[in-house]
């Protein structure tokens, strides 16, 4: 018999929510992601089963130990690219005595 794809948590490990979505397939990236950087996680529907209907939304958990690394990850991937050079022109603009540099 294959070992079960979707093991269910050890009853005695506390699982913290780090991250809601209304759309599972939103909750899905940001799973991959996780599991990108090694951190194991779980989705699970808020209000209903999603294979019955898809309404009430999608939390993503994690080990508690696991929790300010996944929640480090999903921020640091969150911004836009012009929130990035938004933040990099503020940066270079912080120290010149309000004139842009270069």
């Amino acid at each position: 018999m294959a070992a079960d794809p979707n093991p269910l948590p050890d009853p005695n490990e506390k699982l913290v929510r780090v991250f809601d979505a209304e759309q599972e397939s939103e909750a899905m990236v940001v799973s991959g992601l996780l599991e990108s950087q090694g951190i194991d996680c779980e989705i699970t529907a808020l209000d209903a089963p999603q294979d019955v209907l898809p309404i009430g939304g999608t939390v993503i958990l994690v080990r508690e130990e696991d929790a300010q690394r996944a929640r480090d990850v999903i921020n640091s991937y969150r911004r836009t690219p012009a929130e990035q050079v938004e933040e990099q022109a503020n940066a270079s603009t912080a120290g010149s005595d309000g004139e842009l540099s270069d």
